[in-house]
């Protein structure tokens, strides 16, 4: 039988699909916790196909140590930063992952996000939480935001792939009317998107953009551009400086996409701004304001259940 190596526990019944083919012995890693990397490369001799999650690298050392017969690695994310794609390459090693699985899952999120950093929501719920609630002084501005369901309400997305345009199917029932992007390849002119026009009808403008006008027009800004290191830190001191004030950023996918210590610069330097991202921003960006300090969640985007 054909050896397939599962480093850690997947859905019950993905486990049970698996045991049930009768063509494959399945070795698992029972812990549910990230498999011990010396049981990985042990474990991982002649196996034919390696089931991964994003806590696994997955380099020569553990190609080398699978052998010959590995055929096949299969990553259960939509990211594949932690393989060594050019060394399945040239072992002739097939990738498997899942591009477009969390699409809708992420959109739901940057909603959320977008309205949890412009409503002030943790905020809020830190006041009641910790009892405060019947001394905080009233005040018209208490807790108040830029309002997201407004038709002069610009939004901007870097990046405009799948992820994207669920985000925008998701924002019309807001009645946004603009929409700016910008994304790797710059379209032919003219600029207006009249596909996306015809698509989303009560659009009244849709085009792209370069990213420092993107920046300058956006009350909010959704961060979706691929990860790599050709967009690291592409949210830096010059796009956060050009920002309007009071603007809304939204990072629900990679991280490394924002720069923490420039955003840390702009929030003291632009004090209105506010960001929501499904990402580790770091202690020193959560708490930088009181009041419009950045809305942090530990990557639950994809926290779905088929």
């Amino acid at each position: 039988m054909a050896k397939v190596l599962v480093s850690r526990h997947l859905s019950n019944p993905a486990i049970d699909a698996l045991r049930a083919c009768k063509e494959i012995d399945i070795v698992l890693w029972e812990p549910d916790c990230k498999a011990d990397r010396d049981w990985l490369l042990s474990n991982a001799v002649g196996a034919v196909g390696l089931v991964v999650t994003l806590s696994d690298k997955v380099d020569a050392q553990l190609l080398d140590s699978a052998g010959p017969s590995l055929k096949i690695v299969s990553t259960m994310s939509v990211g594949y930063d932690h393989v060594d794609v050019p060394g399945l390459k040239a072992r002739g090693i097939k990738l498997g992952f899942t591009p477009d699985v969390l699409t809708d899952a992420v959109a739901d999120i940057a909603i959320m996000l977008a309205l949890m950093a412009s409503r002030n929501v943790k905020q809020a719920m830190e006041i009641v939480h910790n009892g405060n609630w019947p001394n905080t002084p009233w005040s018209p501005s208490l807790l108040t935001g830029p309002q997201l369901s407004n038709p002069g309400t610009t939004i901007g997305f870097i990046g405009f792939g799948r992820i994207s345009r669920a985000t925008l199917a998701r924002l019309i029932p807001f009645r946004i009317s603009r929409v700016l992007y910008t994304r790797s390849v710059a379209p032919r002119s003219p600029t207006t998107d009249t596909a996306l026009l015809s698509e989303f009808p009560t659009l009244k403008e849709a085009k792209w953009v370069g990213l420092d006008e993107l920046a300058r027009e956006s009350d909010f800004v959704f961060v979706l551009a691929p990860g790599g290191q050709a967009t690291k830190h592409l949210v830096g001191k010059d796009f956060l400086s050009n920002m309007k004030r009071d603007a809304i950023l939204v990072n629900p996918g990679r991280g490394v996409q924002s720069d923490a210590a420039a955003f840390q610069q702009a929030v003291f330097t632009n004090f209105g701004m506010g960001a929501g991202g499904d990402l580790p921003l770091g202690d020193d960006v959560r708490s930088l304001i009181p009041m419009r300090s950045p809305k942090s969640l530990e990557k639950v985007a994809s926290g779905v259940q088929g």
